[in-house]
């Protein structure tokens, strides 16, 4: 059989491909993207670019009274970078915002960010293969435009806040504020105020403002599930009544110096974290219990308001919706200075809101706690092939390879999108999976001389049927307004990983690079083969580096005696070419 000659091309097999990575977002996502990349892709070129001052993302953006986490502290934290010196089981915002910066120092991101930079659209061109992005400087108002091999969105979840679509909403004569641009020279003590919303940001609100206020009108629309705090049980062992409370100068001087003391600690509560899954599943016997409990114990401390409990109290199952810990929520409801407003909202005046029975009730400020755009479509519009639009393609359900990329977008990777929340479990520990699948993908591309890889239509496809499948059985699916909906009551799930955390861990770990499409630097899909040398048969280098023990794969459970013991203390993981040492990738065990 004759076979067309192959141009072979002029590079050795181990030519690193150099790559251009323009990231949107300094946010925790953009942080690990900083991170990671340089640590495991050759020949990077990184720009991250961010419409704020600072990097953080929502903790920098958030300034709202009593902003904070509702995931335990020791938990909301990078793997590799534990602090233990928080002061709170639950962090306020400040104390989180202050743990990215020193991590943000500590790796050295910000020499890849460009901040007060607002991605305003990227652009695909397939003739090129690259992305054209438009960027606007904020101080300036000046647009210009950069390029890359890549494009990351990194941009968050909740990003884009939105006001509630109330009539005459800004005829209102009064201060008018949303949770998302706290204006920090707003003063709510000895005011008549009026809180719009009962979501999370609500609910951390009206706690932190109810003893400092005259009078707090509280618009609740729907019900739902006050939650006792995440990790409860290790609350309650401090706290009777599950509220927060802060670590003691002792606790935190002895993990700082005995760190397997810290381990076993932090360990405890990631286990306890880790282990809600089946919760989420209907019927089930975990999911009863929690309704159970959650109503016996709303009830009994909405007691002496009988009527809010019942308006309160949920007709759909715990985490249909997202749960909403609240310490010292329930107990601000049925404080005196508190009304609790269930009449729909009709309109604002300039001195108040006016509910549908007529009523108005008239305040010096109102305070919106309303929400974001959870729709994936209202960003910065992103064109891949075609011109695609990709608000178009997602303007149904935003269709993804889980979740992390889309066909017809080609070198392109996003963080915290599509089905990328969790319903229970770690969700950072998936985020800094998604960065470390992300370089994975980008070593490939530049050992293996791609141009071009998206996944397949069949590979998005069979993800979106297996999501649907799956939530089918859980709660979430079940009728409630919910952002893991996009806010509707009935539609698909969009937001959520499709299983545990621990399974997201899993799909992360191990890439099915056979999921997608290529192209190649060279037309030849086998131009990774090279010249058919190495560098070092060219170079004046060490070529037997291989026989170096930081080198070896020393198969475990020898005896000792049996191996060179120049080697009996070399123990290298050899499982997906991780854990290298003595300058070794991590990623593909490149170097």
């Amino acid at each position: 059989m004759e076979h067309e000659p192959m141009k072979i091309p002029n590079r050795a097999i181990d030519t690193v491909r150099p790559l251009k990575v323009i990231c949107a977002g300094a946010g925790i996502s953009g942080i690990l993207t900083a991170i990671r990349l340089p640590q495991h892709v050759q020949k990077l070129s990184l720009t991250i670019y961010d419409k704020n001052k600072d990097l953080g993302g929502t903790w920098f953006e958030n300034k709202y009274p009593g902003v904070a986490c509702d995931i335990p502290a020791h938990c909301y934290q990078l793997s590799f970078e534990s602090n233990k010196e928080w002061s709170e089981f639950y962090a306020s915002g400040p104390e989180i915002l202050d743990y990215w910066r020193s991590v943000g120092k500590k790796y050295g991101v910000r020499k890849y960010m460009q901040l007060e930079r607002e991605v305003l659209e990227a652009r695909w061109h397939d003739d090129e293969a690259k992305w054209t992005v438009k960027i606007r400087n904020v101080q300036t108002g000046e647009v210009f435009e950069d390029s890359a091999d890549v494009f990351i969105s990194a941009i968050g979840i909740l990003n884009k806040w939105k006001w509630p679509n109330v009539p005459g909403l800004h005829d209102f004569g009064g201060d008018l504020v949303h949770s998302a641009a706290w204006d920090t020279n707003f003063d709510y003590k000895g005011k008549d105020i009026a809180l719009i919303g009962a979501g999370s940001t609500g609910i951390q609100i009206l706690p932190k403002i109810q003893p400092d206020v005259k009078h707090v009108d509280h618009y609740v629309r729907g019900s739902t599930w006050v939650a006792t705090t995440i990790v409860g049980e290790e609350v309650q062992k401090r706290v009777p009544d599950g509220s927060n409370f802060q670590y003691t100068k002792e606790e935190i001087e002895e993990w700082k110096r005995n760190p397997e003391a810290y381990l076993k600690y932090r360990k405890a509560i990631e286990q306890s974290l880790q282990s809600a899954h089946k919760i989420t599943f209907r019927d089930s016997d975990a999911q009863k219990g929690a309704r159970q409990f959650f109503t016996q114990m709303m009830q009994e401390k909405l007691k002496s308001k009988p009527e809010v409990s019942k308006h309160m109290l949920p007709d759909f199952p715990p985490l249909c919706k997202r749960l909403t810990p609240g310490p010292g929520y329930l107990e601000s409801l049925i404080k005196d200075n508190v009304e609790v407003v269930i009449d729909p909202m009709e309109k604002v005046t300039r001195e108040g809101i006016q509910t549908r029975d007529g009523k108005l009730r008239k305040v010096d400020a109102i305070i919106c706690a309303t929400g974001f755009d959870t729709t994936f479509t209202n960003r910065f519009p992103t064109y891949g092939k075609g011109g695609v639009k990709l608000g178009d393609k997602w303007k149904g359900f935003p269709s993804t390879y889980i979740g992390i990329t889309t066909d017809e977008f080609p070198n392109y990777f996003v963080f915290a999108g599509p089905n990328q929340a969790m319903g229970a479990g770690n969700l950072l520990i998936l985020f800094e999976r998604i960065a470390e699948y992300t370089a994975k993908a980008l070593s490939k591309m530049q050992t293996q001389q791609i141009r071009t890889m998206v996944p397949k239509a069949r590979s998005v496809s069979n993800f979106t049927r297996f999501c649907e499948s799956y939530f089918a059985n859980t709660v979430f699916s079940l009728e409630c307004s919910s952002w893991y909906k996009a806010n509707s009551k009935t539609g698909k799930v969009s937001a959520l990983w499709p299983g545990s955390s621990l399974h997201a861990i899993k799909v992360m770990d191990n890439p099915r690079w056979e999921d997608f499409e290529y192209t190649y630097v060279d037309g030849e899909d086998f131009g990774w083969f090279g010249d058919g040398w190495a560098e070092g048969d060219r170079e004046e280098v060490d070529r037997a580096y291989y026989l170096d023990p930081e080198n070896m794969d020393i198969p475990p459970g020898v005896t000792s005696g049996t191996v060179d013991p120049v080697y009996q203390s070399t123990h290298v993981n050899g499982v997906n070419g991780l854990n290298g040492t003595n300058g070794t990738n991590a990623v593909n065990g490149v170097k």
